[in-house]
């Protein structure tokens, strides 16, 4: 299960990126992240999963609101409408043109990852100590 969690990983940043400019996007890469972990859970227990996300999943809803507040709060602080996206000069290779946008789509990533990861744990636990 360790290589499907690698496999489903970088599958969900793939998504990631490529919805900041084409279909994917933040919700879906998210949701695909942390069906990765819950299968993971599923066949080593809950305990083992989260020794191997490293992050509890509260920090992660909380980083991406964090993320997600902040990429509208910039163009606020340009004397631009919130959430109005910012663009770099710079594109990244791979990733293309770097915006609020991307990190708008960061924040929802980490915080639909977090919320899943949240509640099957939670229910994953209660199952275990029901039985």
């Amino acid at each position: 299960s360790r290589f499907l969690v690698l496999l489903l990983c970088v599958s969900a940043v793939f998504l990631l990126l490529r919805g900041h400019n084409e279909p994917g996007g933040g919700f879906i890469g998210g949701l695909l992240m942390a069906g990765a972990f819950v299968v993971y859970a599923l066949g080593n227990g809950v305990a083992r999963a989260r020794e191997l996300l490293r992050v509890e999943p509260e920090t992660l809803v909380g980083t991406g609101l964090l993320l997600a507040v902040s990429s509208g709060c910039l163009a606020l602080l340009l004397g631009q409408p919130f959430m109005a996206g910012q663009w770099f000069a710079q594109p990244l290779p791979g990733v293309g043109k770097v915006s609020t946008v991307l990190l708008f789509d960061i924040g929802v990533y980490l915080g639909v990852a977090g919320t899943v990861l949240l509640i099957t744990f939670a229910l994953e636990e209660e199952g275990e100590e029901a039985a």
